[in-house]
């Protein structure tokens, strides 16, 4: 043993082995969807019916749990004392589960929110620009206005010309 303050101590006593959380929760998923099926019903219920016909009728001499039928309700509450925490193990997952999904989901919605108010304003923004940009038509009622002050300049231009031309 070392007497490093430096390093952790060996573990002492007895200790459990660990088991694979992951493997074990879907282990217990699969234990709880199988017994919520039709299948598990159908076969519990020729395990429960065979029993009982053995140990009522005593077919081949078989008769090792009498009409109390002590043993038989001995396994069933065996069998509920593990299905229930499997059950529940495997609701506890998929509430994580759903937490996550709940959890990205709130944060998709938040992005695409804060990208949605962002085209908001920058759609408000293009408005605005294009309250000062000329659009088609006074582009072309500018233009004609010109062209009708170039038609008047050239017709007072050929007015003087033959103005002077003439005396």
């Amino acid at each position: 043993m070392s007497d490093r303050l430096d390093q952790p101590r060996a573990p002492r006593g007895f200790r459990l082995p660990r088991l694979d959380t992951e493997a074990f929760g879907s282990f217990a998923e699969k234990f709880a969807r199988f017994m919520g099926t039709p299948n598990f019903l159908a076969w519990m219920t020729i395990f429960v019916t065979v029993w009982l016909i053995l140990n009522l009728v005593g077919v081949f001499g078989l008769r090792w749990d009498p009409y109390p039928f002590i043993l038989l309700n001995l396994f069933f509450s065996t069998q509920a004392s593990y299905a229930a925490p499997l059950i529940l193990l495997a609701q506890n997952r998929q509430a994580d589960r759903e937490r996550v999904s709940i959890d990205e989901d709130r944060r998709r919605a938040t992005a695409q929110k804060a990208d949605t108010e962002f085209l908001a304003r920058e759609i408000a923004g293009l408005r605005m620009a294009l309250g000062e940009v000329a659009t088609r038509e006074f582009v072309r009622s500018e233009l004609a206005k010109i062209v009708e002050e170039l038609d008047d300049a050239a017709d007072r231009r050929q007015r003087i010309s033959r103005a002077s031309q003439g005396a």
